[in-house]
């Protein structure tokens, strides 16, 4: 378990401190018996009141020393499992927004919750459990066979049985409980990853009707949950009593055998005495063990899960250094495809060159490759083969910091997040001033926001449920605007608007810095003519590039995609 290795470091003076307050908590425990045994021994049997006295005074001093270590411990362990925890969460929670397009794509959000915190909540009743019972069961296992075969070594032997035969029950659940915990941890990623999804779609599911269809398939996950809850259990509940047999025989034959020893005067009643409590402290220890490796297995299944993230690749570089980059755009026989996809090249062999100050719009087919671009030019992903160059430079030899400090999108989906509108217009840049938010908000046709009560500081929900669709892209494209980059990317963002409001943000984009390149992802052709020139794509390749009525000469692609758009609009 390396992965606690590096947190328990920071708080090795509690740690150790709480190890240290346990080890003489089981002293005293050991101890208990060792004392009874001599309050008969050398008190009740000799009728020496004195002997009783003595015997449990000392008896009482030492059950509460180990109830003052006690305390101590449960309060080390639970400071310093919490902060583990918590720092532990920070950790993730910084590495999963350092994640690349290749991770996100491999590890679903719903099983990325369950991480961060079932997963992370077993980790921190493991640190716990170190710090109070890991430790003393064994130590009070090995310290009450020790103190028993110093009162009588032939009584003992049947203790050394009784112990053989449960470490090898314990080797045993641990080497079947492993993959069953493991599936199990699986089985509840299916599960949140399905309720997140209707949460999701809730609207949809409704508008839709499909109840007895989202129900019949989360009855299904749940069934494979609990099957898997049992699964992982049924070792662990044929293991305890099993055990408590065993040493329930083995204390009736050290009644037995020790009865007979007694008659012989090999044995003291107080010797007796002792060993039938050492034999119960056995067994509770035994009990102790086995819960302890039930959760060790469950919490490596965790840890390993964990680990996967941690150990992921993470993002492409940043770089400190802080270069001048222009805002031309070459892409130089380019060919993508999306790593654990359907091995289909997204883009093949493209070429095209964007003068910085140009304004060029991405038109094509559904699935012709336009949204890979912007994903691209972000540096979500890397080409396997050509180059894509900003400025003079290589992308790959460039940072991503360095990329999304000049480059601002506008994606296809207005992705808002719980808060002021200005929260989320600040995302594009967190020193924006409320005079620069509200000319913002006016090129992007926004001026609904003055209309509303608390104008930018007005909440909105997560995901601004709160908004129409129109309202949630004018928020969307003014935290884009705002960001004044040198290359600005609207991903088919204007979709929700009229044709009117489109047309007056198309003319604002216009008259915006004239060295600003635009790249304008659309499927409509009217928006592509108010673009200085229009790349045509189908099916990952270029079918064309230039003017609209270049293409309208050359390329039949587009041929096609403006009489069909025109037919429909004259037929509405």
């Amino acid at each position: 378990m390396n992965l606690f290795t590096g947190y328990l470091k920071k708080y090795r003076l509690p740690f150790l401190t709480a190890v240290i307050c346990v080890t003489f908590e089981a002293v005293c425990d050991l101890l208990g018996p060792t004392l009874m045994s001599h309050i008969i021994n050398n008190g009740i049997e000799k009728s020496s009141w004195n002997a009783v006295m003595f015997w449990g005074g000392m008896m009482l001093l030492v059950t509460f020393i180990g109830a003052c270590f006690a305390v101590t411990r449960n309060f080390l362990s639970s400071y310093v499992s919490q902060k583990t925890g918590a720092e532990l969460r920070c950790d993730l929670f910084s590495k999963i927004m350092s994640f690349s397009e290749k991770d996100t794509d491999q590890i679903q959000s719903g099983s990325l919750i369950t991480r961060m915190t079932n997963d992370t909540s077993q980790l921190i009743q493991f640190v716990n459990g170190i710090m109070r019972i890991f430790l003393k069961a064994p130590i009070t296992c090995i310290g009450s066979i020790i103190l028993a075969s110093m009162l009588n070594f032939r009584l003992s032997l049947i203790i050394y049985i009784s112990v053989l035969l449960v470490s090898l029950l314990l080797y045993f659940s641990m080497h079947v409980s492993y993959p069953r915990f493991y599936r199990l941890q699986q089985a509840i990623d299916e599960m949140n990853i399905r309720v997140q999804e209707y949460l999701i779609g809730i609207r949809l599911v409704k508008a839709f009707g499909t109840y007895e269809k989202e129900t019949d398939k989360f009855e299904r996950v749940n069934q494979n949950l609990t099957q898997k809850n049992v699964s992982s259990q049924i070792v662990i509940t044929f293991i305890s009593p099993i055990l408590s047999l065993i040493i329930g025989i083995g204390t009736i034959i050290i009644i037995y055998i020790g009865g007979m020893l007694f008659q012989v005067r090999l044995a003291d009643m107080g010797d007796m005495t002792a060993f039938t409590i050492y034999m119960a402290q056995i067994l509770s220890s035994l009990i102790m063990i086995t819960n302890v490796f039930t959760m060790f297995v469950r919490t490596k299944a965790s840890g390993a899960r964990i680990e996967e993230i941690l150990h992921a690749e993470g993002d492409f570089p940043r770089n400190t250094q802080n270069r001048i980059i222009s805002g031309e755009i070459t892409f130089d026989h380019v060919t993508f495809t999306y790593p654990h996809g359907s091995g289909i090249p997204v883009l093949k062999d493209l070429s095209f060159q964007i003068k910085q100050g140009e304004s060029i719009a991405v038109i094509g087919p559904t699935g012709s490759g336009k949204s890979t671009l912007a994903s691209l030019l972000l540096r979500f992903y890397d080409v396997q083969q050509g180059q894509i160059r900003l400025g003079q430079f290589d992308l790959r030899d460039l940072g991503v910091n360095e990329i999304r400090e000049q480059v601002a999108i506008v994606p296809q989906k207005a992705l808002l997040f719980s808060g002021t509108i200005a929260d989320n217009i600040r995302w594009g840049k967190k020193d924006a001033s409320q005079k620069m938010m509200e000319q913002t908000l006016k090129e992007a046709e926004a001026g609904f926001v003055s209309e509303m009560p608390w104008q930018t500081d007005s909440m909105i929900g997560s995901n601004g449920v709160n908004l129409s669709g129109g309202q949630k892209q004018r928020i969307s494209l003014a935290r884009g605007l705002i960001k004044k980059s040198g290359i600005l990317i609207l991903d088919d963002s204007l979709s929700a608007l009229d044709a009117i409001t489109e047309a007056k943000v198309l003319k604002h984009l216009k008259e915006r810095q004239q060295r600003q390149t635009k790249i304008i992802i659309t499927q409509r052709c009217g928006t592509a003519m108010t673009a200085d020139r229009i790349l045509v794509l189908d099916q990952g390749e270029k079918a064309g590039m230039g003017t609209h009525e270049e293409l309208m000469r050359g390329c039949s692609i587009y041929q096609d995609l403006y009489r069909t758009q025109m037919e429909s609009s004259k037929e509405a």
